[in-house]
């Protein structure tokens, strides 16, 4: 009795660990992250032209908060600029030097980012100077700066140069179409795994409280001075409409870690949540997350990872068939 349950018993595990590794090593197309990699950077491109005005305001010793009190404000507790420059003033580099130094060499690395070329030299260094910078100004630090950060790190060391990228042209025609790996599928899973687990958890909080079911929270978002793009005084005539609000953001977020994965509701799940954050764009003037985030989603769920069946011109010759008699 006890052998045939240890039996299926060993069975159950085997198919368990089989699944397991289906989903997380099985090989897959790296395209999905070199989308998300052409995205990220041109997102991040686009908002850094936007600072580059500001940057000393923003980030130099004699900017809006300086050097004392940007620390007393500071939450993050790890080296910024004004760190790094009491470390290199011996060498005679000053911290505005330094600013505009780094400043540079984070511009110049997402570039190379957005074309793949050196693809995890130039995310490291992305992610090197967008956290120095961080730091620096953690005063004007909110959560679409923390999402680029973390997936700049995640660009170091999944294979997302494998595919649309300077990388791979370098190596040759013959290798111009990156062939599916088991690294791209587990660093798409990581991604996606991530994506999961922060919509769900965001939703989560939002709904243990009243403010987001009785639309409190829509009402703030969208007449708070610092958020404010647009009149919506009306909406204390219409209070539903800002409770519907409400309930489609719990929706959204709570129902992406479950609708996300199944094909018939996979597409659904990519456009709401798209139009969440353009919304969250166009109302409460935030548009660099309300870019970033569809990229993430749009690159993790959307662009396909299984590989290709070969078309048929690619396909093998058939054999040549025995001619008929007289043919």
């Amino acid at each position: 009795m006890i052998a045939p349950i240890g039996i299926s018993l060993r069975a159950w595990l085997s198919r368990v660990a089989s699944r397991v590794e289906r989903f997380a090593l099985a090989p897959a197309s790296a395209e999905p992250l070199a989308a998300l990699r052409i995205g990220l950077a041109a997102v991040l491109l686009v908002q850094a032209a936007l600072v580059a005005p500001a940057l000393f305001e923003l980030y130099g010793p004699a900017g809006i908060l300086q050097g004392p009190l940007r620390e007393a404000f500071a939450q993050i507790e790890l080296p910024g600029i004004g760190w790094l420059a009491g470390r290199l003033g011996p060498l005679g580099i000053g911290e505005t030097s330094l600013l505009a130094g780094v400043g540079a060499v984070y511009a110049l690395s997402l570039a190379a980012l957005l074309c793949g070329f050196r693809t995890r030299t130039s995310a490291l260094l992305a992610w090197i100077t967008h956290r120095l910078l961080m730091v620096t100004a953690d005063a004007t630090v909110y959560g679409a700066d923390l999402f680029a950060n973390i997936f700049l790190f995640y660009l170091v060391w999944i294979p997302s140069g494998a595919a649309l990228s300077v990388d791979r042209w370098m190596r040759g025609p013959s290798r111009a179409a990156a062939e599916p790996t088991p690294g791209a599928r587990l660093g798409l899973r990581v991604v996606q795994v991530h994506l999961c687990i922060a919509y769900l958890a965001s939703g989560l909080e939002k709904a243990s409280g009243a403010s987001w079911w009785n639309g409190e929270a829509i009402w703030r978002s969208v007449m708070l001075p610092e958020y404010r793009q647009l009149d919506f005084s009306w909406l204390a005539w219409h209070p539903w409409i800002a409770q519907a609000a409400g309930w489609a953001v719990l929706g959204v977020e709570i129902g992406y870690a479950f609708l996300i994965w199944p094909r018939l509701t996979r597409r659904a799940v990519i456009v709401a949540t798209a139009l969440l954050h353009l919304g969250i764009a166009a109302f409460m003037g935030l548009g660099v997350f309300g870019a970033i985030m569809p990229v993430f989603t749009l690159a993790a769920f959307g662009v396909p990872a299984d590989p290709r069946a070969p078309s048929p011109s690619r396909a093998a010759p058939l054999p040549d068939l025995p001619r008929a008699a007289g043919g």
